[in-house]
């Protein structure tokens, strides 16, 4: 952090909670920074453990608050208000900035000014810091804009993005009540609104995968991201190519939802969310089911794991869908044979 009294350039709000074991690593990795017009502010969210006893030795470069715990979202928005910093980036207490991700970033905004937005791939890492692998997004989605965000949701963590502050002033911040997807969320927001983003394309950050990470919770992880869309296309001032999308954008989100769920051990709810993919599915019933097959193999392969269809296929969950999804299909062929009759 620069030792002068002058306004940084960037904050950086790191949102706290029971994280003693790992925010000293994350305050560290913005201490190596290439770049120094930055201030550190700190948002324990209530934490219970020895979170305030672990900074005291970076007390000198971090304004520290402390707040009931409220959520993620709410400590984020908290340290927002504090921000002075023309750009604002976020840092998850459990992950690590790569020591030129600030310059490198702000670099592409002194090249495009229009910028509300940069986003950046990510390094996938386990509990002890060891490279699991690099996600490089910008392979499948070479654009970013409102319906690139929309149809691919191409976040790992809130630290690959770096934002102008006036943009998240705009759009009032996170919504408090989101504990996941808030991301999703609020890019939709400013996509919206007309904030472009562009990607640098390098990882900028270390995105730590360990048993207490809030990407394990399925279930809400799910409902989440699911809220998330039914209050975007609620709306009402959705261009109308981006309406069009709907069916497509909810049936994938469905299906990605199906995926997490079994990933993270909950068969019967995966069953429960594929029904409803059911019903937006552009595709026939067996390419619906090999579709589906076919994206959790995928989604496997973009965490650096491999997913056994056989596996997923002997599942009862699995068995008892695909039975159901044979009787949709045969109770819809005999409401349009029986509409065709009435036709006539």
């Amino acid at each position: 952090m620069s030792n002068s009294s002058k306004t940084p350039q960037i904050s950086i709000i790191i949102p706290a909670y029971n994280c003693e074991h790992y925010i000293g690593q994350a305050i560290e990795s913005i201490l190596n920074q290439t770049y120094s017009s930055y201030e550190i502010i700190v948002v324990d969210d209530g934490s219970q453990d020895k979170t305030r006893e672990a900074l005291q030795p970076y007390s000198q470069h971090i304004h520290y608050v402390y707040q009931e715990n409220q959520g993620v979202s709410v400590a984020r928005n908290h340290g927002l208000n504090l921000a002075r910093g023309e750009f604002i980036v976020f840092l998850d207490a459990d992950d690590m900035f790569l020591p030129d991700k600030l310059t490198t970033q702000l670099a592409v905004f002194e090249a495009q000014p229009q910028l509300g937005l940069v986003q950046s791939g990510w390094r996938r890492v386990n509990q002890k810091g060891e490279i699991l692998m690099d996600a490089t997004p910008w392979n499948y989605v070479p654009e970013l804009n409102l319906e690139m965000w929309l149809r691919w949701k191409p976040l790992g963590t809130m630290g690959t993005l770096m934002f102008r502050r006036d943009w998240l002033l705009k759009v009032e911040g996170f919504e408090p009540g989101l504990a996941h997807a808030e991301d999703v969320d609020l890019i939709l927001r400013l996509a919206l609104l007309g904030c472009e983003s562009a990607w640098l394309h390098q990882s900028t950050v270390c995105y730590r995968q360990h048993d207490r990470n809030t990407m394990r919770d399925g279930i809400s992880q799910a409902k989440s991201i699911n809220y998330v869309l039914d209050k975007f296309f609620n709306l009402p001032n959705i261009p109308l190519e981006i309406r069009l999308l709907e069916n497509w954008v909810r049936y994938s989100t469905l299906v990605w939802s199906s995926w997490y769920l079994y990933y993270t051990g909950f068969p019967s709810e995966m069953a429960e969310y594929l029904k409803k993919a059911w019903n937006y599915t552009p595709f026939l019933t067996v390419e619906t089911l090999t579709n589906w097959t076919e994206s959790f193999v995928h989604y496997s392969q973009g965490l650096g794991q491999s997913l056994s269809v056989n596996q997923l296929c002997r599942l009862p969950e699995w068995n008892d869908l695909t039975a159901w999804v044979l009787q949709q299909t045969i109770k819809q062929r005999s409401q349009t044979l029986e509409a065709g009759i009435k036709l006539f």
